[in-house]
């Protein structure tokens, strides 16, 4: 059992990037590759950056920020050759609100926890574990976290005013109604742009967008029409024309991007809110986990390589540790990114730190430009994002899903448009356990058989037996379980404890079947054992293995029932209990002898038999 245990004991993972093995024999070559794709990559994540940063409610440079310092971290202490991380639309309706709610701070905080959270999961080597979070869960808060997403571009979208003091809602209800009081501001040169935006993004030929992505062209044209349209020198008829100069930029609502590098500084918080952090931590965590892993998964297909799993929650949660010191925004990988990454060819997670250099230089050099990017223009990449990161399909898949698995993902949808995501996660995390239980218990089986056929067939479940082929004898019943015996099935074993044993003397449990037991099972057996030894009756373990085994043997209830009551297989069983019978039979007394009677004379000598006669001469010749 020592040598068992040793075996169990969890160790901790081992912290060893991705990129140490990865730059073991580099060349001139490889690192060619991974300048051209980092480069390329820092093209597309450009606009993303600043937009998502604008759609979370914060400043944009937040969004530049988490590109350049969680896009660096995640490559270079990432479980990944060719991940690349950065701010990521799954975060944007949270991040709204929380930043509306909260304030950047404690913003930035809660950011840091989900980064310790992250490492901890690594080191305790729970990589693994986010293949268990359902499907009809992922699905149902990705397509929710894709309206929120829309939702948050319908004001740059059409340019819609609010009125002065008013700010636009963060919550999905609130934000419509206050939306639809506002509809008849539209600004119909916004809504031109923006749909001429749109065009270009889903119409861009596919062969270019390796190399050249539409996003970037759609931001590059918008930015140059505004900026022509406010410089000094554009005649003045070329912008009220074009009504251009109606049209919101960043500069207008956020103010300049600042040239160079952000101040390290450590977040203020409140520490009246350190407990409202906690659950939205919780969440940012599960979401950096889920997108990043599963993000390394389609990366893996895509190279033909293999992931540490560990190491890439290790590294996030490194980044988003370190990341928001410098103002930066929640980071993961990110699966677009990665795929951009691929397609033009990286080697090693060098491509993914060169796109983060990249977006440094933009910082440095061209950061004031940035004032003069159209809101228009990013509602409508960030529209295509969210758009192709809803999975629609699935809707229409509703009808051929089991109802259970239907329900989990209406409620996560649901529950994440109409109030946040933490709770969605965790009430459509509670009910696909619920419905888990549920399964694992229609599926567990417990069949009974006596020595009287009749008895038999009112039985449940009753079935045949292969391994007997003998009749019982009289008093003993055998319960054979098939499946998991946990404790949404530990009902079933009621039964047994419910049956009178006025006729039963020996219970067989047969468990050969029984892949795994918890301790309520335990407990329902222990309280059988104790019930028939009352009685003066006995139990017999037949064939138990492997986890239930140990379980029971951990917990002494082996000792309990005794080592001659636990046998491999069913005749054994049978055999020890028609001798656990024979010695609990009472001994049958022996027949009464007859009563003497003293004889009253003595009975006559027999006399004596007379000889026979002799045989005749035989005659003369």
């Amino acid at each position: 059992m020592l040598a068992n245990e040793e075996t169990v004991r969890p160790k901790l993972a081992r912290f060893r990037p991705k990129l140490l093995d990865a730059l073991q024999g580099y060349s001139k070559e490889k690192f060619l590759k991974d300048l051209m794709a980092g480069l390329t990559v820092g093209v597309v994540a450009l606009s993303l950056c600043i937009g998502l940063g604008a759609a979370s409610g914060v400043n944009p440079k937040h969004g530049l920020y988490a590109g350049i310092f969680g896009g660096f971290l995640v490559s270079a202490l990432g479980g990944s050759r060719v991940q690349v991380g950065g701010p990521a639309g799954a975060f944007v309706g949270l991040l709204a609100v929380m930043s509306a709610k909260y304030g950047l701070p404690d913003l930035l905080l809660c950011t840091m926890m989900a980064g310790v959270i992250l490492f901890v999961m690594g080191l305790l080597k729970m990589g693994v574990l986010i293949k268990f979070v359902p499907q009809p869960i992922t699905v149902g808060f990705t397509c929710g976290i894709a309206v929120t997403l829309l939702t948050t571009q319908i004001q740059p979208f059409f340019g819609l005013h609010f009125p002065e003091g008013v700010k636009e809602p963060a919550e999905f209800l609130p934000k419509i109604i206050a939306l639809a009081k506002v509809a008849g501001t539209v600004n119909w040169p916004t809504v031109a742009l923006s749909l001429v935006s749109l065009v270009i993004l889903w119409k861009w030929p596919v062969r270019l967008r390796a190399h050249v992505p539409g996003s970037i062209v759609v931001v590059a044209l918008g930015t140059t029409l505004a900026a022509v349209a406010a410089a000094p020198w554009a005649p003045g008829w070329f912008a009220a024309h074009l009504g251009v100069d109606n049209v919101a930029t960043i500069g207008s609502k956020f103010g300049e991007i600042p040239r160079g590098l952000p101040a390290f500084s450590l977040p203020r918080f409140d520490w009246r809110h350190l407990n409202d952090l906690v659950m939205p931590a919780f969440t940012i965590a599960v979401l950096c986990a889920i997108e990043s892993l599963l993000s390394a998964v389609v990366s893996d297909g895509l190279i033909d390589d293999q992931h540490d799993s560990n190491q890439e929650l290790m590294g996030q949660g490194v980044a988003n540790c370190v990341a928001p010191l410098f103002g930066a925004l929640p980071v993961t990988g990110v699966i677009a990114r990665t795929a951009t990454n691929i397609r033009n060819g990286a080697q090693t997670p060098l491509a993914g730190m060169i796109h983060a250099v990249f977006l440094l230089g933009v910082l440095l050099v061209a950061a004031p430009l940035a004032r003069h990017i159209p809101l228009a223009a990013l509602g409508a990449v960030l529209i295509s994002v969210g758009w192709r990161m809803g999975e629609w399909g699935e809707l229409r898949r509703l009808k051929k899903r089991p109802p259970g698995d239907v329900a989990v993902f209406l409620l996560t949808f649901a529950l994440t448009v109409f109030l946040d995501l933490p709770i969605a996660v965790t009430v459509g995390m509670l009910l696909a356990c619920f419905l888990f239980i549920k399964r694992v218990t229609e599926t567990t089986q417990v069949q009974s058989m006596t020595g009287d056929a009749r008895k038999d067939a009112h039985q449940p479940g009753h079935g045949a037996h292969e391994e007997l082929h003998e009749k019982l004898p009289e008093g003993v019943i055998i319960y054979r379980v098939f499946g998991a015996l946990l404790f949404g099935a530990a009902d079933k074993l009621n039964m047994v404890l419910r049956r009178g044993i006025a006729d039963t003397r020996v219970v067989i449990f047969h468990m050969t079947a029984v892949s795994v037991m918890d301790a309520t099972a335990l407990d329902r057996l222990e309280n059988l054992h104790e019930k028939l030894a009352r009685a003066g009756r006995h139990l017999i373990l037949c064939g138990p293995h492997t986890q239930a085994y140990y379980m029971m043997a951990k917990a002494g209830f082996l000792d309990e029932v005794g080592e001659a009551n636990v046998m491999p297989d069913l005749p054994s069983s049978v055999a020890r209990a028609k001798t656990l019978l024979a010695a609990s039979a009472p001994a049958k007394p022996a027949p009464a002898a007859p009563p003497k009677t003293p004889p009253t004379s003595a009975p006559p000598k027999p006399s004596a038999a007379p000889k026979p006669p002799a045989a005749p001469p035989p005659p003369a010749k």
